[in-house]
Formats: C-alpha cells, structure tokens, sequence
C-alpha cells in the first residue's frame, strides 16, 4: 500500500521545536517509506527547498522556515508492529514516569531497544505506534536487547537535545547491577580499559579490550557477595558498547549469563538456579529534568526471576 500524503508538492513551517535538526535527518523521519538515496537525490536536486532556497543535506533547520517537498513515493511503514501484540502492549506496563517531554521504562531483558539486524521492532517502534499521536519519539541513549532496565525516550527535540548534553558532560547517573563470576576484589573500585569494536565474518559485533579502542571507564561497587559470586553496582562513566559487560570479563569476572563474554561453567551452574537471561540491570538513572531543571532520580526493580536466583544463592552460603 502507499502513502498518498506526498503524492502532491507539500509545503511545511518548521515548528520551534525542530530548529536545529539536520533536514536530511528531518526529512528521513517525515518521509518514513523512502529510499534514503532517494532523499538525498531530491536534497541534492533543488528539489527540496527551504525559503524558496536550495540547500544542502547538512543545513539545519531554524524555527519558522518554510519547507517545500516534492512529491514522492512514501510506502505504508512495515516496521510498526501491531498494538494487539501482548509484547508491544506490555511496554505500557513498563512505564516509571512519563510526562510532556520524557518517558522513562524499565525496558524488559530480550527486547531490543529498535529493530533491525532480523528483529521486526524495538521499544522504540512499538511506542510509534503506541503512540501514532505523538510527532516526536526518539531514544536518548541504548541498552543490550538482553539488559533490562531504565530507558529514556524523548517526546520533545529539545529534550533529546538537553538529555544528550547531559551526557556527553557526564552529568547523568546511572547504575546497574551485575551478577559476576568469583569473589569482586574489595579495593578493585573501578575498571579503565579502551573498547574498541570489531565485526566479525558473520556479522557479529564484539567489542574488545584493545590499546587502540575508545578511553573508556566503569566504576564498581560490591553489593552483596555469594558463594563463587559477587553482585555488584556498575557505573559507567564512559558509554561504549557493551562497556560494562567487557570490563567485568577484563578483570576476570564476567557477567553471569553473557552469551558473548562470559563463563561457561558458571553460566551453567546460574542455569541451575534458574538463571535464563542475562543478569545485568540499569537499576537506577538520575539527571537533570530539561523543563523544570530539577535533579530527577528513577528506579526500576529486579524482575522477579533475578530476584528468585539471588534468594537461591543465599540458601547456598
């Protein structure tokens, strides 16, 4: 099916909201169903115009500018899943705070956070279209598809922008808890190792300790210790891909149940317990609010079956 509204030349007003955006990154969002090649031709064409004016992929946009779109072909979007879906549906029920401008989520482990890579839908296509009402939608940051959690979405361009800053100037706390392999050092109070990522033959993406990767650094605090295991809170003060799951295998004590860095052994021994899923969780996110400019703080609790293995390694002691 197709998408009549470009079938005709449109003419659009920038909202206050949306200065500052990109007008390819602009256009790639209204235009959902377009080619991205085809965006850029009709960019690099003249056949976009702003203020009756030809610019190029990178200008961006100021409030009230006067947009001209030719028509294009707009395929009826195929990456929204159904809101009957007892997944989609459920991510409503994840919700820990939400007004005009964020929603935070405690995302649930295996769901990842867009789709892509063989998956049909993310947190974030499932809230489109939850929410097909809402102009604006777009994650602030990631988490592991098997990491659960809190997760921020931004209902607003400006929040996603203040958001951002907050975290490129470290301003934003966030904490997760981790069930490791072995006894975590008690004076072992950070990890500083560079990441850097590497695509395997098969596609996969591993990230590795390595001289030549990304500065990047974890903090650690022990929570609670185990027989064989330790649980720990981990700070990243860096965010690099699968930062703290690397960092805890780089001082020898992976994360229990981590497919790709961690101990078999031990993993087997967790499967014992009832572990199924990765144990690592954003437990906690504090930051500064974008309107109010509050310090805001969120929590989202240990799904029951973590909390189930950490009873059962208790009774171990």
């Amino acid at each position: 099916m197709i998408d009549n509204t470009f079938q005709k030349v449109q003419f659009i007003t920038v909202e206050p909201e949306l200065e500052g955006q990109r007008i390819d990154n602009f256009l790639r969002t209204l235009l959902k169903g377009v080619p991205k090649s085809l965006i850029y031709r009709i960019l690099r064409k003249g056949e976009v115009r702003v203020n009756k004016k030809r610019v190029k992929p990178e200008y961006k946009l100021m409030a009230h500018d006067e947009l001209r779109i030719p028509p294009v072909r707009v395929s009826e979007p195929t990456d929204l899943p159904s809101t009957n879906l007892d997944k989609v549906a459920s991510l409503e029920n994840s919700i820990l705070f939400e007004d005009e401008c964020l929603i935070v989520l405690n995302k649930p482990s295996g769901t990842a956070v867009h789709g892509g890579s063989g998956l049909s839908f993310g947190v974030i296509e499932a809230f489109r279209a939850l929410r097909p009402q809402q102009k604006f939608l777009e994650l602030v940051h990631r988490l592991d598809r098997d990491t659960s959690g809190c997760l921020i979405i931004a209902k607003k361009r400006s929040a996603l922008k203040h958001l951002h800053q907050q975290l490129i100037d470290k301003k934003v706390d966030k904490r997760y808890q981790a069930l490791v392999v072995g006894e975590w050092p008690a004076n072992r109070f950070k990890v500083k190792a560079p990441l850097l990522k590497n695509t395997l033959k098969s596609g996969e993406r591993v990230v590795l300790v390595n001289e030549e990767g990304k500065p990047s650094e974890t903090r650690y605090r022990i929570l609670e210790v185990f027989k064989g295991a330790t649980l720990v809170e981990a700070s990243p003060i860096t965010g690099r891909t699968h930062q703290i799951r690397v960092h805890c295998l780089h001082a020898d004590h992976p994360i229990a149940c981590d497919n790709r860095y961690g101990d078999k052994s031990f993993d087997e021994r967790m499967g014992r317990l009832g572990l199924k899923r990765l144990f690592l969780h954003a437990h906690s996110l504090a930051f500064q609010h974008p309107i109010t400019n509050e310090r805001v703080s969120f929590k989202a609790n240990l799904e029951p079956s973590l909390i189930s293995v950490l009873k059962r390694l208790r009774s171990e002691v």
